[in-house]
């Protein structure tokens, strides 16, 4: 079995404070950790002195809106209590060889958002660089998947009726207000199949929490809670990040698939359904902490995009690379590194790919995996010539992982 040599993947913060404390400040986010995460709800109510704008702004939906950029599904429009369709606000703009289909409609948009509906900005993570720079670092400080969507609503209006979410949400308001109205779970930490359903669970019951958020507050909510929300008197923006965590569910799930190896596993169940309990010796091996780990940490790598700022002049400049050019781990990389795997070699996950290095080449690999300061080729630790140091950092750069400091 490979050896673990990295536990879980790691980036550097976001900022000074990391995109954790960002969303539950001021309280530590240990403390967050140990006493709200998955536990209950938490309210951060800052008083104006706290912006997101920088993540997203009232400016930059209207201009995505307005400006003809924004196309399904990286936008919707909704109105609790209405059903709208896709075609009542977007269009399709011919081209050729193929049309750009649901494409905003600027103005029948505008006519819902007067109305009442919720414009929701969607996948932010995916394409939205300041939140996928920061959703990059929340994942950095929590280990799990972030998603970011934007609801922008009109005043006295509502987008969602009573709901939970089967992800962990940090509400940041961006913008104006919104009242929040928080219920008993129906569900505890459910999974994405299990849905709340007024008709199957009853109504929502009593408000545990009746609390508005202004700009700069905050409001953590463990999957599960029910939860609605409508603005007063203002238009409101506020971001949703969520948070898809690797249940038990999801271990076990990965245990039995590569349990799939095992002859004894694909054998037929006997008529009286004796055997299972010696099979259990081989689940528990794959239950292992240092598997487990293993496989949430990888499932992590190798679900997020990379973050390519200026990738086409590093290619570029790959031309005039040096044994004295120093190079740096790109700051949004999450990485897993595998030592000992396919008969010693070392295997570097990250970005959606596994690049697996020979033996001889481990410190090096190591050193710039780590690469947290600029490194030059020339000082890196261990054996390789310098032309295998060459070829090592090229690769590096052109799969993304590391950047060139000197080009502009």
């Amino acid at each position: 079995m490979p050896q673990i040599r990295t536990s879980a993947p790691r980036t550097p913060r976001a900022s000074s404070t990391g995109a954790l404390a960002r969303c539950v400040e001021p309280i530590p986010a240990e403390e967050f950790l140990a006493e709200y995460w998955e536990e209950r709800p938490l309210v951060r109510l800052r008083d104006g002195d706290v912006s997101f704008d920088d993540l997203l702004s009232e400016a930059d939906v209207e201009r995505l809106v307005t400006s003809g950029e924004l196309r399904h599904p990286a936008f919707r429009v909704v109105k609790a209590g209405e059903k709208l369709r896709l075609g009542d606000y977007s269009t399709d703009i011919p081209w050729r060889p193929s049309a750009f289909r649901g494409v905003a409609d600027a103005e029948r948009v505008a006519a819902a958002f007067a109305d009442g509906a919720t414009i929701v900005v969607q996948g932010l993570h995916h394409w939205w660089r300041p939140l996928s720079v920061f959703c990059r670092a929340l994942e950095a400080d929590l280990g799990e998947p972030a998603q970011a969507n934007a609801y922008y609503t009109p005043r006295g209006s509502q987008g969602l009726p009573v709901h939970h979410d089967t992800h962990d949400v940090f509400v940041l308001q961006v913008a104006g207000e919104k009242r929040w109205l928080v219920y008993e779970p129906a569900w505890e930490l459910p999974l994405k199949d299990q849905r709340y359903s007024e008709a199957e669970h009853g109504s929502a019951g009593e408000v545990v929490k009746d609390v508005t958020l202004r700009a700069g507050d905050t409001l953590y909510l463990p999957r599960g809670w029910l939860h609605e929300a409508v603005t007063s008197e203002s238009d409101s923006l506020h971001l949703t990040i969520g948070v898809n965590v690797y249940t038990w569910s999801d271990a076990l799930r990965g245990a039995l698939r590569e349990l799939a190896s095992e002859v004894d596993v694909r054998r037929s169940v006997p008529a009286d359904g004796s055997g299972g309990r010696e099979l259990l010796d081989l689940l528990a091996e794959r239950l292992e902490p240092d598997e487990v780990v293993r496989r949430k940490a990888r499932r992590l790598v190798h679900g997020r995009r990379p973050i390519l700022d200026g990738q086409l002049r590093q290619l570029r400049a790959l031309e005039r690379l040096t044994l004295d050019s120093e190079v740096v781990r790109r700051p949004e990389v999450l990485y897993f590194l595998e030592d000992g795997v396919d008969g010693g070699r070392v295997r570097l996950s990250f970005a959606g790919r596994s690049l697996t290095f020979p033996s001889r080449a481990r410190d090096e690999v190591e050193a710039l995996a780590e690469a947290d300061e600029p490194v030059a080729p020339r000082d890196l630790p261990g054996s390789l010539d310098e032309a295998g140091r060459i070829v090592l950092v090229r690769r590096l750069v052109r799969e993304g992982y590391l950047r060139l400091v000197d080009v502009e």
